[in-house]
């Protein structure tokens, strides 16, 4: 393709085979885009990108020039390159929406896929922290939001597959740093917004302003938001792109277009009321929890934006399945109790399980919680203080502690229990899920938070297996034997 195409202007007009920001990807006629980083720029591998056999550089002003590659400048290098990525590989899935937010982005791309299926477009995928998961398609992923030319290529392979729909997760740092830019979006949600990322945007409102970009930038002309709007963030939301004129859809207790009118817990679910234009419509959702009922009516919500007739989406929604690591249950506890694993990493969301969890639990409840390392510092007390003031018992062990001491991560939880008598510190993992199975009796429910669906842990730089789940069950199985 020629270079052009990619970036509008450029010249001479060499012909571009490919294009990557990774050095070590570069072939014979590649584009190599040379972006900043929060740690080191790519301006330090352009010479080894040319020794690779690139034709063109697409840097920031100011870069020196090199002899035999034509160097393309723009201080927008990374939507540039996005932009030239979406050029270069062209296809995309006719109907594509992005979710984000703090908390339930994986839940409602999940959710929003089941309904598609549900309803007959078979057709359809999600993308995101999980990764891929279409028809006959599941592949492990690393980022919630992939790089630009990964995430380009991604959407082409899915449209060459036959995939017309897609729901994607949309993180602040790729909102921030343009990974998204060039993607055709015809809808876009929000679900919530808290604390969490403050070790990369230095404000809450630079956080917010950050996600707003899906909105008032991303969102193609004509497009439909669809914003839970019981929290401030989605109130702001709503009332920006009420002044932009965007086609918006509301959820939520305070939603206009879906609103919850009831709510009524079960030992397997919950029964709601809805009032959807103009009209009341039960659903029993088989899913525990407040929040799973806004991530459910938020991807009602993206289906209607598409044209679904809501009547027609309750039996599907009655059928969904919860996502893995997502206040998943782990049956088979000799004692009856309950065991639940829940990805739950920030303060908002391990409050929010704990709530949920309480009204299911008869007995006590406990939870099983640990901070990472080389994340923001300053939620590790609020950690420690949210698990003891609403559990009754408390373990404290570690989670990827990556290159810090794990019990200075530790030490700083434990800091802002307030109950000491509640909490307890143990630092394996392994072993504290293993001393907490053995201590809850039928009644009890049992939480293991913080890592969810994760398949590993990441100990200095090195990365051991190592899933909840599958030592939950490992320590009723003993308690068997």
């Amino acid at each position: 393709m020629k270079l052009s195409n990619l970036i509008p202007g450029a010249s001479p007009d060499i012909t571009i085979t490919g294009l990557t920001a990774d050095s070590r990807e570069v072939r014979a006629g590649y584009l190599f885009a040379a972006l900043p980083g929060n740690k080191e720029d790519g301006d330090k591998y352009i010479d080894d990108a040319i020794a690779h056999g690139a034709a063109a550089i697409l840097a920031r002003p100011g870069t020196p020039c090199r002899d035999g590659v034509v160097m393309i400048t723009d201080e927008q290098v990374r939507q540039s390159f996005a932009r030239a990525c979406a050029a270069f590989y062209q296809l995309q899935p006719a109907h594509v929406a992005a979710v984000t937010g703090t908390s339930g982005k994986t839940s409602v791309v999940s959710f929003t896929q089941q309904l598609w299926h549900l309803s007959g477009i078979t057709s359809c995928a999600s993308l995101g922290t999980l990764g891929l998961r279409g028809p006959g398609m599941i592949r492990a992923g690393s980022l919630t939001t992939p790089s630009s030319e990964k995430l380009m290529a991604e959407l082409a392979d899915l449209s060459s597959a036959g995939i017309t729909h897609l729901a994607m997760e949309a993180s602040s740092h790729g909102l921030d740093q343009y990974r998204l830019d060039g993607v055709r979006l015809q809808v876009v949600a929000f679900t919530n917004l808290s604390r969490d990322h403050l070790d990369y945007h230095p404000t809450m409102d630079d956080y917010f302003n950050a996600k707003t970009r899906l909105f008032t930038e991303l969102l193609m002309t004509g497009g439909t938001a669809v914003i839970a709007v019981d929290d401030e963030y989605g109130q702001r939301l709503a009332r920006l792109c009420a002044e932009r004129k965007i086609k918006t859809i509301t959820v939520g207790y305070k939603g206009k277009d879906i609103q919850i009118l009831t709510r009524t817990s079960s030992p397997h679910g919950q029964r709601i009321e809805i009032a959807v234009q103009g009209r009341k419509i039960p659903v029993t959702l088989p899913l525990v929890g407040e929040f799973q009922v806004m991530n459910v009516l938020t991807a009602l919500g993206i289906l209607m934006a598409g044209g679904a007739d809501p009547l027609k989406m309750v039996p599907y929604m009655e059928q969904l399945r919860g996502v893995a690591g997502r206040l998943q249950l782990v049956p088979g506890h000799p004692h009856r109790a309950a065991v639940y694993v829940d990805y739950a990493h920030k303060p908002a969301a391990l409050q929010s399980v704990l709530q949920t969890l309480r009204p299911h639990t008869t007995g006590k409840l406990f939870c099983v919680i640990g901070c990472g390392g080389d994340r923001d510092p300053g939620k590790r007390a609020m950690m420690g203080k949210i698990a003891s003031d609403l559990a009754d018992i408390t373990v404290i062990t570690d989670d990827n502690p990556r290159t810090e001491d794990p019990a200075k991560i530790r030490s700083a939880m434990l800091s802002g229990v307030t109950q000491p008598g509640k909490a307890k510190e143990i630092p394996s993992r392994q072993d504290a899920i293993i001393w907490s199975v053995g201590q809850i009796k039928a009644g009890d429910v049992l939480v293991i938070a913080g890592k969810g669906h994760e398949q590993g842990q990441t100990i200095g730089e090195k990365v051991f297996p190592f899933d909840d789940v599958t030592e939950a069950k490992k320590a009723m199985e003993n308690l068997n034997v």
